[in-house]
């Protein structure tokens, strides 16, 4: 759903989808008459969720600001494949052993089409509402959060997998959501269609939700699941899918892999899927938990057709670091309880 009375949002997206309307009207169409939003759609970007301080008042970036921005990141890639540093010593013990180098990383080099400040368009002030009291919130550095940890990446102890982010234990990629928001590196998504039954398939972690549109009801309140349960529907040209009966043991949103906020229990989310042209499929989500935020917010991020395929992403596979990382913990308490 959208939040009333935001005219700045009403009046971006029909600065965004004005002209596109007309695109799907002529585009690729399936034998039902519906768009053809098929294909491996490419969610990479500079541009942040939420709108940097340092801009607060300004809602659009100027072309010579998305030109430092780019250029900016694209010297930063450069800087960050110089060689490694090589060792001659072992590090303290102890210290971080680090993990893969930049190499690894997607991350995207330009900012979405219109040069916004933030992915987040309502509210108008790109930033996400405040959080009542009372509600939980974790992170990964405050070190003192309580199961189910609810964020994706980093952890609070190592007694057992339980006390590790959901995407270092393989159960949700730390981009994939839903919703949807960019990071790190294998960002993309692919769209499978049929007349009654929408795939939309992550590359991380190699998650499909399979979203029906013959029109049935919701999961029963009491049946839960890691990726909620989606019912589909069209608007026009605009797909339309409303999830929710997410676990508890996720959060309401993640403003970060690194942190949450409240549960998925009490969440509905709003996706909305449209055609922009051949190569852009605008994705717009909404996050509606009044027992997490003080309003609802929308995103809004146009997605990329895709060059390449999308390739199996084997988490569990060999997810070596969650053994070895609960091996070495097992260890420090054997050598404790050893010492006289």
């Amino acid at each position: 759903m959208k939040f009333p009375g935001s005219v700045v949002y009403a009046s971006l997206f029909a600065f965004v989808l004005g002209v596109p309307q007309l695109v799907c009207a002529q585009g690729s169409r399936l034998p039902d008459g519906k768009p053809d939003l098929q294909g491996v759609w490419d969610f990479r970007t500079l541009t942040p969720l939420q709108r940097p301080d340092d801009r607060a008042a300004q809602s659009q970036l100027t072309p010579e600001e998305i030109a430092e921005i780019e250029e900016n990141a694209r010297q930063a890639a450069i800087d960050a494949d110089q060689p490694s540093e090589v060792r001659t010593e072992p590090l303290p013990v102890g210290g971080n052993v680090g993990g893969y180098n930049n190499y690894w990383f997607d991350r995207g080099a330009g900012v979405v089409d219109d040069g916004r400040t933030s992915l987040l368009v309502d509210p108008s002030n790109g930033r996400l509402p405040e959080v009542p009291a009372g509600v939980s919130r974790q992170a990964t550095e405050d070190g003192v959060s309580q199961r189910p940890i609810r964020f994706r990446v980093g952890g609070v102890g190592s007694d057992g997998p339980e006390d590790r982010g959901l995407a270092e234990r393989c159960l949700l990629g730390f981009n994939t959501g839903p919703p949807v928001v960019p990071g790190g590196y294998n960002q993309n998504l692919q769209i499978f269609q049929t007349a009654d039954h929408i795939v939309i398939l992550n590359e991380m972690v190699h998650d499909a939700r399979i979203v029906p549109l013959d029109g049935r009801s919701q999961l029963s309140e009491g049946m839960r699941q890691w990726m909620g349960s989606s019912r589909g529907r069209w608007e026009g040209d605009t797909l339309v899918v409303e999830t929710a009966n997410f676990t508890e043991q996720t959060a309401s949103f993640s403003p970060s892999v690194r942190s949450s906020v409240g549960s998925g229990a009490t969440l509905h989310l709003t996706e909305r899927f449209r055609r922009v042209d051949d190569d852009t499929l605008l994705y717009e989500f909404t996050v509606n938990d009044l027992s997490s935020f003080e309003r609802p917010f929308t995103a809004a991020l146009p997605m990329k057709r895709g060059a390449a395929p999308m390739f199996e992403y084997a988490c569990h596979e060999g997810n070596y670091g969650m053994l070895n990382l609960l091996t070495g913990a097992r260890m420090e308490e054997l050598a404790d309880t050893s010492q006289p």
